[in-house]
Order: structure tokens, then sequence, then C-alpha cells
């Protein structure tokens, strides 16, 4: 396996490791404790690597010679009752996409600043850093269950409207399908999309990094 693509997976795991732990501090935060006292406010990789999500995902994406690199990590547990405020669940979903962004805009800004003395190695690993951070943001923030997206939106649509009914209605019907046909479905809806989706992060990659 090359260096680059190794590096990648690396990085790939620690990233949707922070993903998943900004989850549950978000959630404890908000008064749950659920995921700290499960042992998951760790990085370590022990604690959050989901052998199909974290391994065998981006394994078979790197065989078949995808485009991209996905994967994700065990999810964090959470009890949503135990949330604090109306905006409580959504919070905690969009606290997972909104720490890959941070890290992605943190690296970016350190290429701005320093790329021009920087040694090419170091410039295309911060680059790396910032272009897989961009894309599980964006990855996520899709509408479609199991993602984040779904759950950010369905509490913004609210459930005082019909169209927040009928989403919730649709999201509950495709969480009912397990990790493994969420999945699935997910990803056939993202090869669907992916020529807008690689539109909308070589832009935002060219927007941050310059």
């Amino acid at each position: 396996m090359q260096t680059d693509v190794l590096f990648g997976i690396i990085i790939l795991i620690v990233s949707v490791i922070l993903h998943e732990v900004a989850h549950g501090y978000m959630a404890n935060w908000l008064g749950d404790p659920t995921a700290r006292l499960a042992g998951r406010l760790t990085l370590n990789p022990i604690s959050h690597i989901d052998p199909i999500g974290s391994i065998v995902l981006p394994a078979l994406l790197v065989m078949t010679g995808s485009p991209f690199l996905i994967g994700y990590a065990k999810p964090v547990p959470y009890n949503p009752y135990n949330l604090k405020g109306r905006w409580g669940e959504t919070l905690v979903a969009a606290a997972g996409p909104g720490t890959n962004l941070l890290v992605a805009v943190i690296f970016a800004l350190l290429i701005r600043t320093g790329g021009v003395a920087m040694a090419a190695p170091m410039l295309n690993a911060f680059a790396t850093i910032v272009y897989i951070n961009l894309l599980l943001a964006l990855f996520n923030i899709i509408p479609i269950p199991p993602l984040d997206g779904s759950k950010v939106l369905s509490g913004l649509l609210g459930s005082n409207t019909a169209l927040g009914r009928a989403y919730e209605s649709f999201r509950t019907s495709l969480d009912r399908l397990g990790v493994f046909s969420g999945t699935l479905v997910m990803l056939i809806v993202f090869y669907a999309l992916y020529p807008y989706f690689a539109s909308a992060l070589q832009w935002l990659f060219v927007l941050l990094v310059g």
C-alpha cells in the first residue's frame, strides 16, 4: 500500500473518532452522561473502531479505486430524553460534522499562513487533513439516515409541521433498516449525488486552502 494512501486511512480513522467524541462531549454538556459512562469520551481508537465502517468499508473503497475515501466509527450512544433544551438532539448531531469542519479550517489556516515555508511532504499532509475532514463534514451533513444531517434537518423542521412529521416518519423508517442496510442506502444515494458533492467539496477546499 502506498504511503499516501496509508496516511489517508490513518487520518480518516482519527477524524471519524474526533467526530464521534464530539457527539459524546456535546451530549454530556447538554446533560446526558451516557457516552461518558460508557467510556466513549476518549481518543483511544479501540473504543470507537467499527469493523465494517472503520476497516472493511475504507479498505473496499481503496481496493476498488473509489474516487473518495469515507468511513465511520462505532456510533456514540446518547439518550435524547436526557438532553436539555429544544435543540438538544440537533446540537449533538451537528457537533460531529462541526468538529470536522473546525479541524479543516485550522489546518487550512496553517497552510495559508505558513505554506510557503513548509516542506512539500508537510504541505501535502496538511492538505490531506483538510480534504478528508471537509469530506466527512459534507458527507455527514447529507440529510439521509443514518447520517447526522437527517437529525439536524429533523430538528430544524420541528415536529409541529406536516413537513416535519413526514420527514421524521421517513427518517424512522430508514433507521429501522439497521446499520448495514442504512449504509448501503446511504452509499447508493451518495454515488448518485457524487458529481455535485465532488464539485462542492473542491470549491470549499480551494476556498479554505487557496
